[in-house]
């Protein structure tokens, strides 16, 4: 963690408990902590891939934090942000997320700037980075 601070993006998602399986299926996260309340329904959760981590947990529209969130399905399947992850070996992520059904939305490729990359949608929408370029190592 550089200088003490770091930055978890976090997700919700209708079904978090599929999600979480096919984010550590087809994008390699692996889980670190699952909550649930009473219902079953996700609370939190935590997700590592290397050194990072995303936090998600269920669609909760009664509470205040909830009521500022929007699903990618119910604004015609657009995201105001995109979590971005590097991977050791882009080309291969890029086939495990094919082959388990990662919605591609940009193709693998070689970049100008180094490294490679593509982008992909999970099962909910949400927009996705992969790539080899590591911005605090340069490419």
């Amino acid at each position: 963690m550089k200088n003490g601070s770091t930055i978890i993006p976090c997700l919700r998602y209708r079904d978090a408990h599929a999600a979480i399986d096919f984010l550590c299926r087809a994008f390699g996260f692996e889980r670190q902590a699952v909550y649930e309340d009473e219902k079953g329904d996700v609370q939190h959760a935590q997700l590592t891939y290397g050194a990072g981590m995303i936090m998600l947990g269920s669609v909760r529209p009664d509470t205040d934090f909830g009521q500022c969130v929007i699903q990618p399905d119910e604004i015609g399947g657009k995201e105001t942000q995109c979590a971005c992850v590097t991977v050791v070996d882009c080309r291969a992520h890029y086939e495990t997320a094919k082959a388990v059904g990662a919605t591609i939305v940009d193709d693998y490729a070689e970049k100008d700037y180094g490294g490679a990359g593509y982008s992909a949608r999970d099962p909910e929408g949400h927009l996705w980075w992969f790539g080899s370029y590591d911005p605090w190592q340069g490419s």
